[in-house]
């Protein structure tokens, strides 16, 4: 089946994770999608390495369904490739600092000299608004600037999460932003930019703690693993391991006690709802501990289950790999790379569509992999690509 955006040409001249995977989920959809980095290979390709020429785990998500072209725009030749490229396309990705998309030639007032309709996404650190809207950042920055890292690991030492659910999540609202223009322009021919930043996504995902510092003045501090709003809600270490045990709301909160039995608990006025119950909550993980040490994590997940609260056990990442669920549910896809000891695990697309959905159909490109094909796309000779190349423009 074709992709629903099959016909759509996305140059993602993205770095790392915001821009990549933005274009990686509209190739999953079907855009074509060309990945275009340096002659020697963009930092972010190496990331950390795993293949025998270096490209690294991260290249293996964001670069699958993407054809890959070597280039230097700022070479005159390279700005030239660049022109004849945004010609075809119907998307720009580049989440690159301002000074660098103008000195490229792919700010948008450039961009739509060529190409009146393009579509420009520019994710970025801090946007195009406001005193840091020349700053650089990272995933790290955005958690630590929107208020997550303040509230995460113990009020003496801040924590950072290891994952960078910021630049995921600027990655998809860039998606969403995009698909949303092209839709628009589908109307009234037009394009437009599309603008995401991660300082953004922080303030946008952390909304609620800001909403409930501004009207309550709560002042609320780390409290490691422990929920601030309900409890039970923390992670236990088992016999053999550790568990995360969440509740949410009366119902939930009477399973438990009736797990524990012991009705004390629903009499006392420190637990009469999630509010009062996260303000104490560190009376309930200590009960909660009890429990678990107790038990295996596989006896307590059991215990858990069978009441009715919500639990999972904290895995490690060859865990993940192995679970029963990650496989049965197909979340990971097994891609070969040339000079890869095995295949590597890619995640799927983690959006399902009934009837039109998307997938992986190849691995990442080699650097420069398609370049001869794209180049003679645009009507270069063999013999002007080779002189490209000498010159290092490609």
């Amino acid at each position: 089946m074709e992709g629903i955006l099959k016909g759509i040409r996305v140059l993602d001249f993205g770095r790392f994770i915001a821009g990549p995977y933005c274009a990686t989920i509209l190739a999953d959809f079907g855009a074509e999608v060309i990945r275009i980095e340096k002659v020697s290979g963009s930092e972010d390709r190496f990331v950390p390495p795993v293949a025998e020429d270096g490209s690294g785990a991260l290249f293996m998500q964001m670069a699958r369904n993407k054809k890959g072209l070597t280039l230097n725009p700022m070479k005159p030749e390279g700005r030239e490739i660049v022109k004849k490229l945004v010609a075809t396309a119907d998307v720009v990705v580049a989440n690159l600092p301002p000074q660098a998309l103008k000195g490229m030639g792919l700010d948008y007032e450039s961009l739509k000299t060529i190409k009146p309709d393009i579509i420009l996404t520019t994710p970025s650190a801090f946007g195009s608004k406001g005193p840091y809207s020349q700053k650089l950042g990272f995933d790290g920055i955005g958690q630590a600037m929107s208020g997550p890292v303040y509230m995460t690991g113990e009020p003496d030492e801040p924590s950072r999460a290891a994952v960078s659910y910021i630049d995921f999540g600027t990655a998809l609202f860039s998606a969403l932003g995009t698909v949303l223009a092209l839709m628009e322009r589908s109307k009234s021919g037009q394009g437009q930019q599309v603008e995401t930043s991660l300082f953004g996504t922080g303030v946008a995902f952390a909304n609620a703690t800001l909403i409930e510092q501004a009207i309550k003045q709560v002042n609320r501090v780390a409290s490691k693993n422990r929920g601030q709003t309900s409890a039970p809600s923390d992670i236990h270490q088992t016999k053999d391991g550790w568990i995360l045990v969440q509740t949410l709301g009366q119902p939930l909160f009477e399973r438990w006690v009736k797990l524990m039995g012991e009705d004390h608990w629903l009499s006392d006025s420190r637990f009469k709802d999630d509010l009062a119950r996260g303000d104490n909550s560190v009376v309930i993980s200590e009960r909660m501990d009890r429990w678990t040490a107790e038990r295996t994590t596989e006896e307590a997940l059991s215990e858990l289950e069978a009441a009715g609260v919500p639990a999972g056990p904290v895995l490690s990442p060859q865990q993940v790999l192995d679970d029963p669920h990650v496989q049965a549910a197909e979340y990971l896809k097994m891609l070969d790379y040339p000079g890869m000891p095995s295949p590597a695990p890619v995640s799927t697309t983690p959006i399902n569509l009934s009837r039109t959905p998307g997938g992986i159909r190849h691995r990442a490109p080699t650097l420069g992999e398609h370049t001869d094909e794209i180049l003679k796309d645009l009507g270069y000779q063999s013999a002007e690509i080779e002189e490209f190349r000498k010159k290092r423009v490609v």
